[in-house]
């Protein structure tokens, strides 16, 4: 008899006939003659009921079933007489593949967040965080179904790579010498090692992913990127996704069309497709997060520039623990400012001062700001941050000479505005960070499988 999961089993009428099930008990009930056992398959946020009476053969088996324990039943599907149930099994057949140890550690129905993270290879079991991850999943498909659609071509850039995108250093280098016969040689010519050059982790595929704009017209890339920033925000981990579409002939209000059709596009996927899963953090995390979603599918995003901002920020008359500036960076408090407080809803902000963008942002006529844009959303601030690049050689380089940058290191890169430049711009929208609009979780350590942080990585 083939298996069947259960989001189809529930989703179905098998009234009256006889199904082949496999997963893991929640929960058990014994009685004197019968046994109630709670399963999922992981499939669904949903359980099914099964139900066991002291006819089965291996009955005093399965009283001693425990928690966790990997089964596999056969039996009739009947519609249910209780509650909140649609259908249960009368089971035929119960084997047990795997019992689990007593100790298992999750017996209790909830759990703090801060005690699952020590156990992240078992907390995928609980309710909350099936959830989180069936959406992870969910929304892995809806960034390809959408790049697909509008005739975009996916990239797999390199994750190792010798040039810094951003410019800010925080990256994690990769060598094959061994770090103690360094030391004890006082260093070693970066000539012999692996690529013959300081290699890293990278921080961005973008630049890449110009390269492939320039030939393509529009691309996207979609991978882990990874930052050695020594940070323990709720916002900050240091291996992380980013979603980073390139669009050739594109200017910076195309390049903001394009992140609010993406943005409502992602969340109403969601709504459409796991909304099983978005009522539990409905219910149990973010009693308001029904209107987030509305607000984020329904309204127009506000555009102003940062000098518009700072003004905002400074007449607002709130007290902020950083004070702002024009030239300064806005911080996340600044931030969640405008789009909780002020807006009430997703904001671009354009138009940053030069001098805190990176060196490949379009440099704008006034010689003091570059066509840059963030847009902040409710509760999480930044989410999308992009920019119109410079596509004139002679900026270029001379950005690249006021950031300090080797053109000789640079050259490849160089080289798309040598033959056949064009506008184009695009954007980083982070993964995680758009889990946690979605499901209301505050913490982006609680919505990625393995979270890597400073002084932590288990496995």
């Amino acid at each position: 008899m083939k298996r069947i999961k259960l989001n189809i089993l529930l989703n179905s009428d098998f009234s009256e006939k006889k199904v082949l099930i496999k997963g893991w008990v929640r929960t058990k009930r014994n009685s004197k003659t019968f046994s109630f056992l709670e399963i999922n398959d992981g499939s669904t946020l949903k359980n099914i009921q099964v139900i066991a009476d002291d006819k089965l053969e291996n009955y005093s088996d399965i009283k001693k079933i425990t928690i966790s324990s990997g089964i596999s039943i056969i039996g009739k599907i009947v519609k249910s007489l209780g509650k909140g149930q649609k259908f249960e099994i009368i089971a035929s057949n119960i084997e047990i593949i795997s019992l689990a140890l007593e100790t298992y550690p999750l017996q209790k129905k909830r759990h703090s967040d801060e005690f699952l993270r020590t156990i992240a290879h078992l907390r995928p079991r609980t309710n909350k965080y099936g959830a989180v991850f069936r959406i992870r999943s969910e929304l892995y498909f809806a960034i390809h179904k959408f790049y697909r659609d509008r005739g975009f071509k996916y990239l797999s850039s390199p994750i190792i790579t010798s040039s810094d995108c951003e410019g800010a250093g925080e990256m994690f280098k990769i060598t094959t010498f061994d770090p103690y016969f360094t030391a004890q040689k006082n260093g070693l010519d970066i000539k012999n090692d692996f690529f013959g050059q300081e290699t890293n982790l990278t921080v961005s595929g973008q630049l890449c992913a110009e390269m492939f704009a320039m030939a393509l017209g529009d691309v996207y890339t979609f991978g882990p990127t990874f930052r050695a920033e020594n940070s323990n925000t709720t916002r900050h981990v240091a291996e992380f996704w980013m979603l980073e579409p390139e669009m050739a002939f594109c200017d910076l209000n195309q390049n903001m069309d394009h992140g609010e059709e993406l943005i409502k596009y992602l969340t109403n996927y969601v709504t459409e497709h796991c909304n099983e899963d978005l009522a539990l953090f409905t219910k149990f995390v973010d009693k308001n997060l029904s209107k987030t979603i509305e607000i984020i599918i329904n309204s127009t995003y506000e555009r102003i520039t940062y000098s518009e901002a700072i003004e905002i920020i400074n007449k607002s008359g709130k007290k902020f623990k950083h004070i702002i500036q024009w030239g300064k960076d806005l911080q996340s408090e600044h931030e969640k400012f405008l789009a909780d407080d002020y807006f009430k809803k997703p904001v671009f902000i354009t138009n940053y001062p030069r001098e805190i963008k990176p060196f490949y942002m379009r440099l704008n006529s006034d010689n003091k700001t570059v066509a840059a844009m963030d847009l902040l959303v409710p509760r999480i601030g930044e989410i999308i941050g992009g920019s119109q690049r410079e596509e004139r050689l002679n900026v270029l380089e001379k950005q690249m000479s006021k950031n300090k940058l080797s053109r000789e290191k640079y050259w490849w890169y160089l080289d798309s505005r040598r033959f056949g430049s064009v506008p184009h711009s695009g954007f980083g929208m982070g993964f995680e960070r758009f889990l946690m609009l979605i499901t209301g979780i505050n913490n982006i350590r609680d919505v990625i499988p393995f979270p890597r942080t400073p002084g932590s990585i288990d496995f």
